[in-house]
């Protein structure tokens, strides 16, 4: 040693300028020498340090540091970085850790003792501990994500992989650790998807950062579709010192967007096939979409009308008020049919106008609700209906015509029976009588045609109201024999194929009860009923409380022309008839309706 480190106060200074406690031990483990900062922490003076014992000074660590001494001072082997928690007296309940180093101090050839030096390495160790507890978290929280994260050395080998992707192509760690990434079991499937992961690591490599979406490896050869990334990590010197490698499962995200690509697909298959103009507008009455039978009609192309004003279809001289429409329209959407507005007209590209229908539809979108409109050209349409309404004038002019003269017909025959039984025998004139009554019932529904224009259907209460008024005109009835009606409140209307029988039914057996329903002077009622007791069904009723039907006579079956007709008149009328005797008779024609 040189003679100027001998001297005391140079000593003590070396040895108060390390942090390091430093200590001397005899054979005995008797303390020898001590730093300040060694006794210090043992709380106590260096002066009460020397000459005293380890156990006597740390008693609490004695038995385990005399141990490892001991074993030095019969060795004679230095141990070094020795580490052990205590206690020191000088901070009591507060266990540190401790780093030391112990050598044989040699004299003579001879083991005279032990130089030890120690330091805290308490904030270490804890530093270490936090930083391995952050380590193991963070591999926790990586090794629970679904994803696949990979740590790569520049080349592409692959150094680390969180536990999903291992689990989910059911392979080991040991299969993949250190090949290259594009070698590893979930990429070498496809050798074009080798090749794209070997170019992402030549741009990392350069600084680039890489991102596209690929085909994944799982498990049984399960091609999965992700979205790879590969990044450059650069140390604090700026050089790349490692790649990180990521892909995520988007194979649901890729089955969302076939099913939208298909729906927008057919969206469009839909709009194009529909025979009608298509065109969607936003609140500011821009096109938004529109389809070819659109562009057609107006003659323009598919993008000079897309992002202009829809107005411009409309005739200059209704624009104002179809702007007020438009607006009123999109504050309160609704769905309205193409019939509600008729008087409406389109403006071509070449200024030419034309019909058109328009219907309406709200549409709610991403953007907000718009509107959806069908345009029909209808001059086709519009021709075609003045043509059949002109035949309609025509054909209507025509029928009048016909069953005007039909009318006037009858009535001529009908005067022909009247003047024929005037000079006719009794019982001839009986027959022409019975005969001028069936053709009077037969003309009042042509005269009833002709007035209300209505070449279909007949009110046949009204008729029955007009035929049982003729019938009182034209038999002579006794006294105290009447005829009555009973009609509902509600029209019961028959076509004319039905009204003619049924008619001349009411004609025959009004006529039958007048005659043979009250012998003798004896007065009586005659009702006649016209209703509709359900929706399905409609009953004329001819009843009287006259003295009722002889056993052996019944409609068909009678000698009479009257009630040889009746049977043949419900038939041709399409119903039934119901016969019901007993304090009179009552004869009911059921019908189906309508």
């Amino acid at each position: 040693m040189p003679e100027f480190l001998a001297k005391p106060d140079i000593l003590d200074a070396l040895t108060g300028a390390i942090d390091t406690g430093v200590c001397l031990f005899d054979r005995e483990l008797r303390f020898r020498f001590i730093t300040p900062l060694a006794a210090s922490l043992n709380g106590l003076s260096v002066e009460d340090h020397l000459g005293r014992s380890l156990r006597d000074i740390l008693p609490d660590i004695a038995d385990a540091l005399e141990t490892t001494l001991r074993g030095i001072l019969d060795s004679g082997e230095t141990v070094a970085n020795f580490e052990f928690p205590a206690e020191i007296p000088a901070q009591p309940g507060s266990p540190r850790f401790w780093r030391g180093t112990y050598r044989p101090l040699l004299r003579d050839g001879a083991i005279a003792g032990l130089i030890c030096t120690f330091a805290d390495v308490t904030a270490q160790i804890e530093a270490e501990k936090l930083r391995q507890a952050t380590e193991a978290r963070a591999r926790r929280m990586l090794d629970s994500l679904s994803i696949f994260v990979g740590i790569l050395s520049p080349d592409g080998i692959l150094l680390e992989s969180n536990r999903a992707p291992l689990d989910a192509a059911r392979i080991a760690a040991a299969e993949v650790i250190g090949r290259p990434l594009w070698e590893c079991y979930w990429w070498n499937h496809s050798p074009a998807v080798q090749a794209c992961i070997r170019h992402a690591v030549g741009q990392a490599t350069s600084g680039s950062v890489s991102r596209f979406d690929t085909d994944s490896r799982m498990a049984q050869g399960e091609l999965v579709a992700v979205d790879f990334m590969l990044s450059p990590v650069r140390d604090e010197h700026g050089r790349i010192s490692e790649l990180i490698a990521s892909s995520i499962d988007i194979s649901q995200r890729k089955r969302s967007e076939e099913a939208l690509r298909l729906s927008e697909e057919r969206f469009r298959q839909v709009v194009e096939a529909v025979p009608e103009g298509l065109v969607v507008v936003n609140t500011s009455g821009q096109i938004e979409l529109v389809n070819q039978r659109m562009s057609h009609l107006f003659g323009y192309e598919r993008d000079e009308l897309v992002g202009h004003p829809l107005a411009m279809l409309v005739p200059e001289t209704q624009r104002t008020h179809h702007d007020g429409y438009f607006s009123g329209y999109m504050r309160a959407p609704h769905n309205r049919e193409m019939s509600q507005r008729n008087d409406i007209h389109g403006r071509r590209k070449d200024g030419s106008l034309f019909p058109v229908e328009v219907g309406l539809n709200a549409l709610d979108t991403s953007r907000g609700t718009m509107a959806l409109a069908t345009v029909a050209d209808i001059t086709r349409r519009r021709a075609d209906q003045m043509l059949i309404e002109r035949a309609l004038e025509e054909k209507t002019v025509l029928l009048n015509e016909v069953h005007h003269r039909v009318k006037n017909n009858l009535q001529v025959i009908s005067s022909l029976l009247r003047l024929q039984s005037g000079i006719a025998s009794p019982e001839a004139r009986e027959v022409l009588e019975q005969s001028q009554n069936r053709v009077r019932a037969m003309a009042l529904i042509h005269q009833l045609l002709y007035e209300r224009s209505d070449f279909m259907d007949l009110d046949f209460a009204v008729y029955c109201q007009q035929l049982c008024r003729l019938l009182s005109d034209s038999i002579t009835l006794r006294d105290g024999v009447s005829i009555a009606l009973d009609i509902g409140p509600a029209p019961v209307t028959l076509s004319l194929h039905r009204a003619v029988p049924c008619g001349l039914l009411v004609n025959e057996l009004v006529t039958n009860a007048v005659k043979h329903a009250f012998p003798n002077h004896r007065g009586g009622r005659i009702d006649v009923r016209v209703s509709q007791p359900t929706p399905e069904e409609v009953r004329i009723s001819v009843a009287d409380n006259g003295i009722g039907l002889p056993a052996d006579i019944r409609p068909g079956t009678s000698s009479t022309l009257g009630f040889q007709l009746i049977p043949l008149l419900v038939d041709q009328a399409g119903g039934r008839l119901e016969l019901n005797v007993g304090g009179g008779t009552r004869f009911d024609i059921v019908l189906p309706y309508p």
